[in-house]
């Protein structure tokens, strides 16, 4: 069966939650079953009088019958389809987790003397592939504050070629204005891709603001369960057949069917599951302002940020469920949390059922950044000494608000 044939149109007149339920889902044809089927097989059989054997000369791999699993596999497929659907784009590449996404769309797009332009703070593991693996290949890199459009300008050369941009960032939280820095891009000639993990298409579609792929790490909120590595790009269709036929072949960092199945599971319920932990992470950043333990909280919901405004209009289906918090002496807090939490697990990662905390010191964070004193005062104004980063779950708020209050008081 050609992997095209999972596709179905999205409609534009539903929600993201209701898209994520059925986008470009259907019962099995055999058994009717309406949850997606797992097709484990790393190989399907076929007509050698009609089979591609190469992927020489195709224009889409998307388009070929299922032969090879690092090619394509039912399941993948249909994720992808489902994903670009809530998105907003018109196909998708998923990967084996965020990071390979990045390494996707770096690999798939750049070449030897392009120059690529990557937010100054965004997620360490992105952010260090760029900064320190590109340039082995030749491609230029400079890290920029891309909140601010004038620094962008000067940082653009003839040769830049791609914008990556993430927002909110993390761990700051930081946004960035996607549809003005679309427009900068495109009158230079360069493409614009956004790491939308912490807002996810629930809260904001930056393929609508003007952006040419939008990346995911589907091990956080789209899968939501802690369960599966994952990440997709998203975008034109034309666009993803060329990171397909490139990264997705040669990379081999292929997606599995089995976590293609957890994370299709996890996108049925993400739409509830996010309204909840906005809401109570919004809840828990105006409470935690008031705590006489915490000195500073950042969260794109509150008057209080910078940039809210911005976030009003680009998040309008929320603010998303991280928000970050500040204390005096905060390695001794981290060891207090630790010890004392009994819901909110300390621990890294996001995006998961359950609450997640941890400390992001500024000097640990800034070994994976490398800032100029210039970003350095921008990344403490919003971090000071550290942050203790803030994943809200799904239990209920008055739990969350206790837990918090015990383990934070002397």
């Amino acid at each position: 069966m050609p992997a095209e044939d999972f596709a179905t149109p999205a409609t534009p007149a539903l929600h993201p939650a209701t898209l994520a339920l059925h986008a470009a889902l259907r019962p099995d044809p055999g058994t009717r079953s309406l949850q997606p089927v797992l097709d484990a097989s790393v190989n399907q059989g076929f007509d050698p009088g009609s089979a591609a054997f190469s992927a020489d000369g195709v224009d889409d791999l998307a388009a070929l019958p299922f032969l090879y699993a690092r090619w394509g596999n039912p399941t993948v497929r249909q994720l992808e389809q489902r994903l670009a659907a809530v998105e907003g784009g018109e196909d998708a590449l998923c990967t084996a987790s965020g990071v390979a996404a990045v390494a996707a769309t770096c690999l798939g797009l750049l070449r030897a003397g392009d120059h690529l332009i990557v937010s100054d703070v965004c997620y360490a593991g992105a952010h260090e592939l760029m900064r320190k693996l590109l340039p082995d290949f030749g491609i230029q890199v400079s890290a920029v504050n891309l909140s601010d459009l004038d620094a962008v300008r000067a940082a653009l050369r003839p040769e830049t070629r791609l914008i990556h941009a993430e927002s909110p960032c993390n761990p700051l939280l930081r946004l960035t204005d996607l549809g003005a820095l679309a427009e900068l891009a495109h009158a230079h000639g360069a493409l614009l891709s956004v790491d939308s993990t912490l807002a996810t298409p629930v809260m904001s579609r930056p393929l609508s603001l003007g952006a040419d792929l939008v990346i995911h790490s589907l091990t956080k909120f789209i899968n939501g369960h802690g369960d599966a590595l994952g990440g997709c790009v998203i975008g034109a269709r034309a666009l993803v057949a060329r990171l397909r036929g490139r990264a997705g072949v040669y990379l081999g960092a292929c997606l599995s069917a089995q976590a293609a199945w957890l994370i299709q599971r996890g996108l049925d319920t993400l739409g509830a599951r996010l309204a909840q932990a906005s809401r109570s992470a919004a809840a828990l950043a105006h409470w935690l302002q008031g705590h006489p333990a915490v000195s500073a909280v950042t969260y794109p919901g509150l008057p209080s940020h910078p940039q809210h405004a911005l976030a009003c209009r680009q998040m309008p289906g929320g603010f998303g469920a991280v928000l970050t918090f500040q204390t005096p002496q905060p390695e001794a807090m981290a060891r207090q949390l630790a010890q004392r939490l009994r819901l909110v697990h300390y621990a890294f990662s996001l995006g998961h059922q359950r609450s997640l905390v941890v400390l992001l010191g500024t000097d640990d964070m800034m070994r994976s950044y490398a800032l100029p004193p210039a970003g350095l005062a921008e990344y403490r104004r919003y971090a000071g000494d550290g942050v203790f980063r803030l994943s809200v779950g799904l239990e209920a708020l008055p739990d969350l608000q206790a837990d918090l209050d015990q383990a934070l008081r002397a």
